[in-house]
């Protein structure tokens, strides 16, 4: 089922979230959901506080090549375990800010460690986008959007686009 994401400012894209301390069928349906949300925006991760769900679950996909096979990662109380000292900036844009997009630079190369969605630890190196990605969903996490690593102005004038969109939707 397609979930509606909440566009920023939104309090609950700013509140850190609970870890999961135990898979349930409640938790897998989000997951799921949470996957059809991402794929139909269209996006390429998506956490679960931007669906309002104020818990440590992370959907992404970040194959992109035309007719490649797709391959979504669902990823309960992600964390960084370590990460490169090489950087690397990429233009980032977030479904809860539509159509703004800014350069983020993050580590370019990440460990990273998740249980999936049968209750499994893994773990798996992440580099390029996907690095970029699941750095950026585990900020959602933690209440920490991409704009929070712009200059003031800057994320101030973003903001001020996202209360006027959301006063146009409220209207429509």
């Amino acid at each position: 089922m397609k979930r509606p994401i909440l566009i920023h400012p939104d309090p609950r894209l700013k509140k850190v979230c609970a870890p999961v301390d135990d898979m349930s069928d409640e938790l897998r349906t989000l997951a799921d959901d949470m996957l059809e949300t991402m794929y139909e925006a269209p996006g390429i991760g998506l956490a679960a506080p931007q669906v309002g769900v104020l818990s440590r679950l992370i959907t992404l996909d970040c194959v992109k090549e035309e007719g490649a096979e797709p391959r979504p990662l669902v990823m309960f109380n992600p964390r960084v375990i370590s990460s490169s000292d090489t950087r690397s900036t990429y233009e980032e844009g977030c479904l809860s800010i539509p159509d703004q997009y800014a350069e983020v630079e993050r580590p370019a190369e990440v460990e990273v460690e998740w249980m999936d969605r049968d209750g499994n630890a893994q773990r798996e190196t992440f580099d390029g986008l996907w690095a970029t990605c699941v750095q950026h969903e585990i900020d959602h996490l933690d209440g920490k959007l991409f704009i929070d690593y712009l200059k003031p102005l800057k994320r101030q004038m973003i903001t001020r686009k996202m209360v006027k969109l959301k006063r146009e939707r409220a209207r429509a």
